[in-house]
């Protein structure tokens, strides 16, 4: 970090790898932008986008990184910096090509496959990539 960044808020938050925690997650997300962005004529929509992009990338990584797995743990961590907001989501699963996803059809009523979807339609910038601490979806918002 440069001298000159400004950081508002870092909240590193880890859970079971059950979904009875996604509403508690999403709700915090949208309780953060509620927040930071209370000057913003937007602020209830960023809020809920935030909302829902959170809780979409924490239900992949419980449901496709290590399903089953109940001693697991999936990490969220929420930076601001710069008036920019920074997502990552962590798992331990196996991982997958970002890019290689396909654009859900429209006439399919099916719910699977739009997650990843809604996520980089809302977000500025979206990479997932494997590091030494496990896989991370990285998920930024430029909040000006």
């Amino acid at each position: 970090m440069c001298d000159s960044a400004k950081t508002v808020l870092n909240l590193d938050i880890i859970v079971p790898n059950k979904t009875r925690y996604l509403r508690l997650i999403g709700a915090i997300a949208e309780e953060i932008a509620k927040e930071l962005t209370v000057d913003n004529p937007d602020h209830d929509a960023l809020a809920y986008h935030l909302n829902l992009v959170v809780t979409e990338a924490v239900t992949n990584a419980i449901q496709y990184a290590c399903p089953g797995e109940s001693n697991d743990t999936v990490r969220i961590f929420l930076s601001i910096e710069n008036n920019d907001l920074c997502v990552r989501v962590y798992d331990y699963g196996k991982g997958f090509n970002l890019e290689a996803l396909p654009i859900p059809d429209a006439d399919d009523l099916s719910e699977r496959g739009r997650g990843i979807f809604f996520i980089r339609t809302l977000m500025d910038k979206v990479e997932y990539r494997k590091t030494d601490c496990g896989n991370v979806l990285e998920m930024r918002k430029r909040l000006n």
